[in-house]
């Protein structure tokens, strides 16, 4: 009975790996469900073009500060953030009061309207600090200023905040109550700090501790002055920006991957037989949850994404190579089939996870300190290489122990061993 089951493990891992890739193409859309595929997703300036706003003060008598300007800039970058723009280009022009604002279309757009794809990123967000349940306990207008310091006792940076009146009311009243809590900070839905309450906080200046980093320091500064800006922004004078690799660079990548896709298999099916065949359903599962991991968030794929897509996929075929190699080699040392296979799979692990696992590094401190193309790199070289431990490793494990229950399958011919050791 157990034999049994273990031969339908490959018939169940190749029809999920079929599923999730008509998902990953096509999208799906049952219901409330509804997942976008590769033909719903959002590519990067460089790929498909976008758009260039100028954004200006509303109703302001006079010239906005530098500071200003750039905690207008922090709030647009969080927006983007949230939105998973990551490639997009934001200029303050000092002299003229304004900010520039590059970014790319969204997936579903067809009418290429600059004004209207604009309205994504509205105007200048709500800033608003919440208790443990939800509840507002300040305004970003109840803020009249924040600015990066230092502790002179313990040389790390801080956030310090200066209230107006009434919000130095209000807060007194909250941290009174929330000693030991934290305190929420949100820039429209998204919280971007969460301070520990450590005691009643009076007579309207506060500080918050534990950051790290000044550049933290500055970013959260500039995020909380942001929300607190006497005037609003608007987008004036939009364009249409053209794709900087042109307008058939897509075609011309898609046929690429998909060619260079095709020889790698190939290789793989002459040169390692059983283990080519489970090796290549490896590698199309590992693209297509990088696929999904791309057009269901809509994340932004530039040409750096593209890299990192590339590169991770090599990783995948070097992952398949080694364990075929290493099964290989048991063989000709005289093991049995299963147990080559076994000793196969152990042995490679570590030579994987070890590569693996420092390119996961690089890919997370890409995304935590990088921004822009460096983020969408970094975001699909993690996904890349955590789909190639589910894949390359886990997936193939799992397929040739249930092919070589099969008796015909049984032989050391399909793993490209000709000839046992006496």
């Amino acid at each position: 009975m157990r034999a049994k089951h273990s031969k339908t493990t490959f018939f169940i891992v190749f029809l999920v790996t079929v599923i999730l890739l008509f998902i990953a193409l096509f999208g799906l859309n049952i219901g409330s469900v509804v997942l976008k595929g590769a033909n719903n997703m959002r590519y990067g300036i460089d790929i498909r073009g976008g758009v260039e706003a100028t954004y200006e003060p509303k109703d302001l008598d006079r010239m906005p500060s530098e500071s200003e300007l750039e905690a207008a800039k922090a709030i647009i970058e969080t927006r983007m953030d949230a939105s998973n723009i990551t490639d997009r280009d934001i200029t303050i022009d000092k002299s003229g009061g304004k900010i520039i604002v590059r970014f790319p279309w969204k997936s579903d757009e067809t009418e290429f309207d600059p004004q209207k794809a604009v309205s994504e990123l509205g105007e200048t967000a709500r800033l608003t600090f919440r208790d443990p349940k939800g509840n507002v306990v300040l305004e970003g207008t109840d803020v009249k200023n924040s600015y990066v310091a230092q502790n002179p006792n313990t040389a790390e940076f801080v956030v310090a905040l200066e209230l107006s009146e009434e919000g130095a009311v209000k807060f007194s009243e909250a941290t009174g109550r929330l000693i030991g809590e934290i305190i929420s900070i949100y820039m429209d839905e998204n919280m971007i700090s969460e301070p520990r309450v450590e005691s009643q906080i009076t007579g309207g200046s506060a500080q918050i501790t534990n950051i790290g980093s000044m550049k933290e320091a500055l970013s959260l500064s500039n995020k909380i002055n942001s929300g607190a800006l006497p005037f609003s922004m608007i987008a004036k004078n939009c364009n249409i920006i053209s794709a900087t690799l042109g307008s058939g660079a897509l075609s011309v990548m898609v046929k690429a991957g998909i060619t260079a896709f095709v020889l790698v298999c190939l290789f793989m099916l002459v040169y390692y037989r059983l283990t080519g065949v489970v090796a290549c359903i490896a590698l199309l599962l590992q693209v297509t949850g990088q696929l999904l991991a791309l057009s269901v968030p809509q994340f932004t794929l530039t040409l750096p994404g593209i890299a990192g897509v590339i590169l991770s996929i090599g990783m995948g075929v070097d992952a398949n190579v080694i364990v075929s190699e290493r099964i290989k080699e048991e063989l000709k040392a005289g093991k049995t089939i299963g147990a080559a296979v076994d000793s196969g799979f152990h042995r490679a692990f570590s030579s994987v996870f070890d590569g693996n696992i420092t390119v996961i590094i690089v890919g997370v401190i890409l995304i935590i300190f990088g921004s822009g193309s460096l983020l969408s790199f970094g975001y699909t070289l993690v996904c890349g290489v955590i789909m190639n431990f589910i894949a390359g490793v886990t997936a193939s494990r799992l397929m040739i122990r249930s092919l070589i229950n099969f008796r015909t399958l049984n032989k050391p011919f399909y793993f490209g061993v000709r000839r046992l050791a006496k």
